[in-house]
């Protein structure tokens, strides 16, 4: 059964490593959550991000930084855009002429700085579909019509943030793993990268060695399901982005209902925020 705390610093001793997933646990996207940099500033053992972010490490952690974290709270910042870059610079992937989904113009060429691919966006130039990020105003009804094209097409796509939503200040936005699944289920080829998948737990283990490891997160489908495979604890954090069902309902019956949904275990541990 699933152990309520009041405060992580309360566990914290029993791992070796304690690995925070990033929006809706650290930030809502502009700004931190109320005592979470308290929280991290009090831990004394090694801690990492591990984030469903479409960009690389680097902006994640100036991100970090910007809102008031300190510069030396985590040992590592790990994203699923950097993991992706990093098979394309070690050739792991094929394409080399990418049309990109981006959440904001530029996203896309920053992320490319150091690979040799071309960016182009004409989609029929393309040998494979890049989706790294949404506008948060995105409808998902409204990109069908782009989806059967690029079916049409043949072409592969790369997800670099497998997310189907995510938290903002105002409320839940559409991520680029909603789109990225409505792909496959056209019978698009999709591959993701990032949470619950496998290699990113596991590039964090060699980073850090053996031990016993934490994943703090809010999303059960991909903090708490990848943490289970990879043989991790995990804390669920109620108020990110199941927030509202936290606030209407049995905190045990909650975690059961999403557990059941997503087709997992329950977490190790839940809180209602990061203190």
């Amino acid at each position: 059964m699933t152990q309520q705390i009041e405060t992580i610093k309360a566990i914290a001793s029993q791992y070796d490593v304690i690995v925070f997933d990033q929006w809706g646990v650290l930030h809502n996207g502009t700004t931190p959550y109320p005592s979470a940099i308290e929280a991290i500033s009090a831990l004394s053992g090694k801690t990492a991000v591990l984030s469903n972010s479409g960009k690389r490490s680097a902006p994640n952690a100036a991100r970090i930084c910007g809102m008031g974290f300190p510069k030396d709270a985590f040992d590592v910042v790990m994203t699923s855009g950097e993991a992706l870059w990093q098979d394309v610079k070690q050739g792991h992937i094929d394409a080399k002429t990418l049309f990109a989904v981006e959440r904001a113009e530029g996203d896309a060429a920053d992320w490319a700085e150091g690979l040799e691919i071309t960016l182009v966006t004409d989609v029929r130039q393309a040998d494979a579909i890049l989706m790294m990020g949404l506008p948060d105003d995105t409808n998902l009804v409204d990109w069908a019509p782009k989806l059967k094209g690029w079916h049409a097409g043949s072409l592969p796509m790369y997800c670099s943030n497998p997310d189907r939503q995510s938290p903002r200040a105002d409320g839940l936005v559409i991520s680029p793993g909603a789109l990225a699944h409505a792909y496959g289920v056209l019978g698009g080829h999709t591959v993701f990268y990032g949470k619950p998948h496998h290699p990113v737990f596991r590039g964090l283990e060699n980073v850090f060695g053996a031990g016993r490891y934490l994943m703090v997160g809010d999303s059960m489908e991909h903090d708490i399901a990848g943490a289970q495979k990879a043989g991790w604890d995990s804390l669920l954090i109620e108020g990110g982005l199941y927030a509202d069902r936290f606030a209407n309902g049995s905190g045990d019956l909650i975690v059961a209902e999403i557990a059941a949904e997503k087709n997992c275990d329950p977490p190790t541990y839940r809180i209602k925020g990061l203190r």
